[in-house]
């Protein structure tokens, strides 16, 4: 019974950490300024941030429409990487001679 109960305890603590793995979200928040079907213009202060949208974005506690004060959840990811050049290999560091004390050799 122990044995069980400590392999379903391993596997649920495994699972969690799986989906604890991922890109941070950030979150900004300001008044929208425009609405489109796949981005929203959102302010705040004097910057103008615009946010892709699709199918799968949520939308909670209102309407989402021009003027309301929102904050956007997001997390960064890569449309495209593009290599500039190639990594240089690290060169070995060079060993130093060793210091003697004054009158040794």
């Amino acid at each position: 019974m122990k044995r069980c109960l400590m392999m379903l305890l391993a596997a649920v603590f495994f699972s969690t950490m799986a989906f604890a793995a991922g890109p941070a979200q950030y979150q900004w928040t300001g008044t929208v300024l425009e609405v489109k079907d796949d981005v929203i213009i959102v302010q705040k202060g004097k910057e103008k941030w615009e946010i892709a949208r699709d199918k799968d974005t949520r939308v909670t506690g209102g309407e989402l429409a021009v003027g309301a004060k929102v904050t956007v959840y997001y997390t960064m990811k890569a449309a495209t990487v593009e290599v500039k050049e190639r990594a240089k290999k690290a060169e070995p560091a060079k060993a130093e001679p060793k210091k003697t004390a004054p009158g040794q050799q």
